[in-house]
């Protein structure tokens, strides 16, 4: 029994006890190359084809349209760069939100710096959502990539990735050269609708540590047709995308981690996660004052709430929750060694001393009624003691 309370899933969640048991036998009894033409090889091979048949049945494409990746950075790399080296237009255009991952920005950016295409960053409001008339206007003749995240892994808003499928399924319809269309959805998978043919993306990302799989493995869906590039190249594994040995005991442990979402027993346990974030939502604004809740109250993934606290910084309530044993997180785990305040608040139109006052609680399905008590209980006292001291007041 933990004698920790964990509220950070966005950022990364416990291997399921049916997924480690699953990745075992692949590590010391059947740890054949899965690109080896002998039998023991093979049975790797059929072991991976089935993680990919599972995947492919789960976003609703084929097998093939599935490749394995180290994670969703790997996919998000492998997705904007492989599209503009593929690209027949000399300085291509990319349009992306202000508020997507780090890994999707920072490639951006580098590709902008280098000369290599124009991009286009478009504004949320201050719920942190995508206006889809936003998107057409910034629509050009060089325009081959349009780039939005499914869900936010900071303030947990849902975007409007339908309503931005049809509108470049219509526009495609008469354009020369096509418009991709591609959503990081590492923080949806589990929640959220993702079947790529209703999102009508050509390309999406997910990473299996974020529901309860391993680190280090991820997919990129391809759909078929779309003219991408390979970041690395020594092989033909992944249908020619992506050369490496593959990782068969992480592989199989995402498609069994697949395949535990869509149990009955995962699906009941959403309403609790849901439940369970709403009275944390409703208590803390109830019994802290000066507290603003982040993003949309209603159009948000159910285990995320993310608040700003008033005159004190939200690494100091980290650290007093860290204390007490309750495990949170002020942001993006990838961004948390920065002093600098999240860019998805400041792009919220939220202040950059507010935004340095954040707390992002993100439930699983693990947490309990008697979790969401604890922090209910410590957390006003750790507010409250900190603005006794904060020099911002």
């Amino acid at each position: 029994m933990n004698n920790f309370t964990y509220f950070d899933h966005a950022a990364t969640t416990s291997v399921d006890p049916k997924v480690f048991e699953a990745m075992k036998f692949y590590f010391s009894e059947k740890y054949g190359n899965a690109s080896s033409i002998h039998s023991f090889g093979q049975e790797a091979n059929r072991a991976v084809d089935n993680a990919r048949e599972t995947v492919s049945k789960y976003l609703g494409c084929d097998s093939e349209e599935i490749i394995f990746t180290s994670g969703a950075t790997e996919s998000n790399n492998l997705c904007l760069k492989g599209i503009v080296e593929k690209s027949e237009i000399e300085k291509p255009h990319i349009i992306i939100s202000k508020i997507e991952h780090h890994c999707v920005l920072e490639t951006v950016e580098y590709l902008e710096k280098k000369g290599k295409i124009e991009a286009t960053y478009l504004n949320v409001d201050k719920e942190g959502i995508v206006n889809t008339k936003d998107v057409q206007s910034s629509l050009k003749e060089n325009t081959i990539l349009v780039s939005i995240m499914y869900a936010n892994n900071e303030v947990g808003t849902i975007q409007p990735i339908k309503k931005i499928g049809k509108l470049l399924e219509k526009i495609n319809e008469s354009r020369k050269n096509k418009i991709y269309f591609h959503t990081d959805a590492v923080q949806a998978i589990g929640y959220l609708d993702c079947n790529v043919q209703s999102l009508g993306v050509d390309l999406l990302s997910l990473s299996a540590h974020k529901f309860y799989g391993p680190k280090g493995i991820g997919v990129l869906f391809v759909r078929k047709e779309t003219k991408i590039a390979p970041l690395h190249h020594g092989g033909a594994h992944e249908f020619g995308l992506r050369a490496g040995t593959l990782n068969v005991p992480l592989i199989v442990g995402l498609g069994v981690a697949i395949e535990l979402l869509q149990t009955k027993e995962y699906k009941n346990n959403l309403k609790n996660i849901s439940s369970l974030r709403d009275k944390l939502i409703t208590e803390i604004l109830r019994k802290i004052p000066q507290t603003t809740l982040n993003g949309s109250r209603e159009n948000r993934v159910p285990g995320n709430a993310n608040f700003r606290f008033k005159n004190i910084e939200g690494e100091s309530i980290l650290l007093g929750l860290d204390f007490e044993g309750i495990y949170t997180s002020t942001g993006s785990a990838c961004a948390s060694g920065s002093l600098k305040p999240s860019h998805v608040l400041l792009a919220l139109g939220i202040p950059q001393e507010e935004a340095h006052g954040s707390l992002r609680i993100t439930l699983g399905k693990d947490n309990t009624k008697e979790d969401i008590n604890k922090i209910l209980k410590v957390l006003p006292k750790i507010v409250k003691n900190l603005r006794k001291i904060s020099p911002l007041k």
